[in-house]
C-alpha cells in the first residue's frame, strides 16, 4: 500500500504536452521550481501495478505537498514539517509516517532547489515535445530518483516517475495548475485525524 501510493503520489504528469521549441536548461528549471510557491491541480496517477488512481494535488514550497485521493481508494498523502504521512480513510487507522528526505519528491520540495549540484541530475534529454531531467539526492541514491518531464513557453511540469529504491515506478500526470495561495492548514495531519474520530 505505502509503496504504491507514493509511486502513484510522485507519478503523476500532462496528458497533453504542448510543442516547446526547444531543450530547456537545468537553470531554468531550477528557476521555474522556485518560483512556484503555491500550485493545486488533478492528478492521474499510474501505479506499478498499471492501476490508474486519480485525485487533487496541493503543493506549497518548502516542503509542503497534499495528494487527496478520489474513491475508491479515499486515501490521503501529505508531506509536511519534514515528514511524510500516508492515511488510509476506509480503515481509520494511524497514518504510516517517514522522513521526506527518503522519497525523491524532496528534491523539488527544497527550499532551494538547484539542478545544477553536483550529482544531482542523472539524465537530462529533449524528445521533441517536451524536457525530461532524471535526478536524485546525490547524498542519498538509494532512496530512488525522479523524471520530471516540462514543456516550455511557459515553462510547465507535467509529470513525474518516481522510482523507489526498491526498483518500483509510480507515474503522476498533472493538469493545470491554479497557483493561488494556500492556507497552512490543508498541510496539517491532525485535523485530518480528528475527522476520523467522530
Amino acid at each position: 500500500m505505502l509503496r504504491t501510493l507514493i509511486a502513484a503520489a510522485l507519478t503523476t504528469v500532462a496528458l497533453a504536452l504542448p510543442a516547446q521549441a526547444q531543450k530547456l536548461s537545468l537553470n531554468e528549471i531550477s528557476g521555474y521550481l522556485n518560483g512556484l510557491q503555491s500550485a493545486k491541480g488533478q492528478f492521474t496517477q499510474i501505479n506499478a501495478d498499471g492501476t490508474i488512481s486519480t485525485g487533487t494535488i496541493f503543493i506549497k514550497r518548502p516542503g509542503k505537498v497534499r495528494f487527496d485521493y478520489n474513491p475508491p481508494e479515499m486515501a490521503l498523502v501529505l508531506a509536511s514539517a519534514g515528514s511524510v504521512y500516508i492515511l488510509d480513510r476506509k480503515l481509520g487507522a494511524e497514518p504510516e509516517t517517514y522522513p521526506l528526505s527518503r522519497t525523491p519528491l524532496s528534491i523539488i520540495l527544497d527550499r532551494n532547489v538547484d539542478l545544477g549540484r553536483a550529482g544531482m541530475v542523472t539524465g537530462h534529454s529533449y524528445d521533441g515535445t517536451a524536457t525530461i531531467v532524471t535526478a536524485r539526492d546525490p547524498e542519498r541514491p538509494e532512496y530512488g530518483t525522479i523524471q520530471l518531464k516540462f514543456t516550455g513557453d511557459p515553462v510547465e511540469l507535467r509529470q513525474w516517475v518516481i522510482t523507489d529504491g526498491d526498483g518500483t515506478e509510480t507515474t503522476v500526470v498533472l493538469g493545470a495548475f491554479d497557483k493561488s495561495p494556500l492556507a497552512n492548514r490543508i498541510f496539517l495531519i491532525d485535523p485530518e485525524l480528528e475527522k476520523l474520530r467522530r
